[in-house]
């Protein structure tokens, strides 16, 4: 996996100055673009479309630099349509117009180009099962809330404090099947999982069940499942379990990410400083 997506960066760089298919770059990785784009933002701490246009931008300015182009040569070049899109986008970057650089020589800001490789630290082990499911519903209280990397959500601990118990306990008792009991359920998660990007968030089970009325639904279509525990400190052991499935666990096996929910399922201690996890990644099957 790692090869063939750093087979995807060589063709970036070979097409700086052409527009880049993200399809052509999910060929090349044997992947879906869904996958792709969820795998390298997590590698690479950026979405791939930024790490796109900062690598055009610093080819662009070495050519601004050299003065042999003119500036909307050099826009044209890079997929540009006028001196004035080149200019917001290049200012955006380098903190500097492009005429303004040209003309005093200033320092600008340098996208190194990236490659992937796998780091062996013998540390730890992921313990995983691959289960297939039938179709089920996420049934429970949505809310809408920013996407926080690091610490507790306070968007979602002020939503889940806003559900009463009455209506807690009466989710709870549609649980009826794996994952048991009351979920972190994660939808709509921007593939490039920037930080403050939106999601929506499910205070939820998983069920078979019919909701009543006053309960948002998420129906689930069959299909398979990769299962992660963990147990460690709160909230950081889920947070890193998060992070090592996709640094760690996709690219050392034949399995892709597809469009679903992330479900996961937290025990906490007494004191909320210890918990047992387990998360449900939607995934398929890809070739070796």
């Amino acid at each position: 996996m790692l090869e063939r997506l750093n087979q995807a960066m060589e063709h970036i760089e070979g097409n700086l100055d052409q527009q880049i298919d993200v399809a052509e770059l999910a060929r090349i990785a044997l992947t879906s673009d869904y996958h792709l784009r969820r795998l390298f933002s997590m590698l690479a701490g950026i979405p791939l479309s930024e790490y796109v246009r900062r690598r055009r931008l610093t080819v662009a300015g070495a050519e601004v630099l050299a003065g042999e182009r003119t500036l909307l040569d050099v826009a044209t070049r890079y997929g540009y349509g006028s001196a004035e899109a080149f200019a917001r986008a290049f200012r955006a970057v380098h903190g500097v117009g492009p005429g303004e650089a040209r003309r005093t020589g200033a320092a600008l800001q340098s996208q190194s180009r990236m490659s992937f490789r796998l780091v062996i630290e013998g540390s730890s082990t992921m313990k995983y099962q691959v289960v297939e499911k039938e179709e089920f519903r996420v049934v429970g209280k949505k809310a809408t809330v920013p996407l926080i990397h690091e610490g507790v959500n306070p968007h979602i601990a002020e939503h889940v404090r806003s559900i009463g118990p009455e209506t807690v306990q009466r989710i709870a008792s549609l649980s009826d099947q794996e994952p048991e009991g009351i979920l972190s359920v994660i939808a709509h998660l921007s593939d490039s999982r920037e930080e403050g990007s939106e999601l929506d968030y499910w205070h939820a089970v998983v069920t078979s069940a019919e909701a009543p009325e006053d309960l948002d639904v998420l129906t689930v279509p069959a299909g398979t499942w990769a299962v992660f525990e963990n147990t460690g400190p709160y909230p950081q052991a889920l947070q890193h379990l998060w992070r090592d499935v996709f640094t760690q666990w996709f690219p050392s096996n034949p399995y892709a990410s597809r469009p679903g929910p992330e479900i996961l399922r937290t025990r906490p201690s007494a004191d909320w400083t210890e918990s047992d996890t387990q998360l449900w990644i939607p995934v398929e099957r890809t070739a070796l």
